[in-house]
C-alpha cells in the first residue's frame, strides 16, 4: 500500500533520467530537503512539465516508496514567472536555491529557510530594492536561522553590549563583533550604520526583512563582512557565484 504524502515546499534543483523522467531536489517544510522522482514529466503533454521547475512553490503530493519519493501530482501557488524573464534575478534564485540546498537535511523542519527563501525570489521579482542587498540580506540569515550567524550585539572577547553609536570591529574567525579594546587592526571597522543593518537582519523577522535601502558605504561593507564570513564559515563554491560575477 502507497504511503502518500503531502508536503508543502519549493523545487530547488531538476536533472533529467532516462528519456522522459526528471528527478527534482524539494526544500519541503516539514521534512527538510527531499528528492523525488517525477515520471513522463519530460513529455510535452505531462501535468508534471512545469511543475518539475526551479523555483515552482506550492503543495506537493507524492509517494514514499522503500528508497525515494514518487511525484503523484502538485498545486503550485508560484512559478516566480516574472524571475525567469530576468537573467540577473534568474542568476541570484540559483545561487538562493544552491545556498538552502547547502544547510537543508532529510528529516528536518526547514520551515524559516523556506520562508526565507520564498520572500527572497519574491525580492528579486518585485525589484524594489538592489538585487546585490538582497543577497547579503539572504546570505547572512540563512546563516543565523542556521545557527552559523555572527555575533552582533556583544564583543567576541569580553561580552560588553554592541552599541550602535560608534564603530566596531569585525573578526569573521572569532564569530562576530569586536570592541576597540579586544579586536585589532587587522580586523574590519565597521560604520555604526552597518552595524544597525546587521544586527536588524539577524533580528527581524523574514516576512519584513526586504523593506529597506542602505547607503553605497554600508554596502560596500557589507560585501566585506559576507565574503569574509562565508569564506570562514562555508565550505561548498556555489556554481551561481561565478555566473553573478558577470553582473
Amino acid at each position: 500500500m502507497m504511503n502518500q504524502n503531502e508536503l508543502t515546499g519549493m523545487v530547488l534543483s531538476a536533472l533529467p533520467v532516462g528519456d522522459y523522467d526528471k528527478r527534482i531536489v524539494i526544500l519541503t517544510r516539514e521534512r527538510g530537503k527531499i528528492s523525488a522522482f517525477a515520471k513522463g514529466a519530460r513529455k510535452p503533454n505531462s501535468p508534471l512539465l512545469a511543475v518539475c521547475q526551479p523555483f515552482s512553490f506550492g503543495k506537493f503530493f507524492l509517494y514514499q516508496g522503500k528508497t525515494s519519493y514518487n511525484i503523484i501530482s502538485a498545486e503550485i501557488q508560484n512559478y516566480f514567472t516574472a524571475l525567469r524573464e530576468d537573467l540577473e534575478a534568474v542568476t541570484y534564485g540559483m545561487y538562493f536555491c544552491e545556498f538552502a540546498d547547502y544547510y537543508a537535511r532529510e528529516n528536518l523542519e526547514a520551515g524559516d529557510s523556506l520562508k526565507l527563501l520564498y520572500q527572497s525570489l519574491r525580492g528579486l521579482c518585485k525589484n524594489t530594492i538592489p538585487k546585490v542587498l538582497i543577497r547579503y540580506i539572504f546570505e547572512l540569515k540563512i546563516m543565523t536561522v542556521n545557527g552559523e550567524g555572527p555575533q552582533v550585539f556583544e564583543c567576541m572577547e569580553c561580552g560588553c553590549p554592541v552599541s550602535t553609536e560608534c564603530p566596531y570591529l569585525f573578526d569573521s574567525r572569532k564569530g562576530g563583533l569586536m570592541c576597540k579594546q579586544c579586536g585589532t587592526k587587522n580586523n574590519l571597522l565597521l560604520s555604526p550604520a552597518t552595524i544597525y543593518t546587521i544586527q536588524f537582519i539577524v533580528a527581524t523577522p523574514i516576512e519584513k526583512l526586504f523593506s529597506f535601502r542602505v547607503s553605497d558605504e554600508v554596502l560596500e561593507q557589507l560585501k566585506l563582512v559576507t565574503e569574509n564570513y562565508l569564506s570562514v564559515y562555508v565550505e561548498r563554491k556555489f556554481q551561481a557565484i561565478k555566473m553573478l560575477e558577470v553582473f
